[in-house]
């Protein structure tokens, strides 16, 4: 059976890890999820996140959650653009989260980065999902 959104599974599983209070989750490894998972990493909403290579070629990601005073750090985590339903941004009309609080993610000609990143390049694309 293919996936259609790899990425919203990815991000499903994160929540879903979160729910149940777990301190790792793994998900299926591609290059968009390991960018994604930069970006996560460098806003400070996950610990870390590590490459594991099975036999076969598959290789998957585990990746360490982050809380707070047993609190998750990551409140809201959102897919946007849906296979379904693209939603793309130009750099004048990013949205803010949460009054900027929060973090959304897109996927720019400049590669996968964060809203406050770009607007200093001045670049806009594709909004990938929101983070708070």
């Amino acid at each position: 059976m293919t996936m259609t959104d790899p990425l919203g599974d990815m991000l499903t599983r994160i929540r879903n890890a979160l729910m149940r209070q777990k301190s790792t989750v793994s998900t299926p490894a591609s290059k968009l999820r390991g960018r994604v998972l930069d970006v996560l990493q460098d806003e400070g909403y996950i610990r870390s996140y590590a490459k594991v290579d099975y036999e076969g070629g598959k290789s998957e990601y585990e990746i360490e959650l982050k809380y707070f005073d047993g609190e998750p750090v990551i409140k809201n985590l959102k897919r946007v653009s849906k296979p379904g339903r693209r939603v793309y941004s130009s750099v004048r009309s990013l949205p803010t989260i949460a009054n900027g609080l929060g973090v959304t993610i897109l996927s720019t000609p400049k590669g996968v980065m964060s809203d406050a990143k770009a607007r200093d390049e001045n670049v806009g694309g594709e909004v990938l999902c929101s983070v708070f």
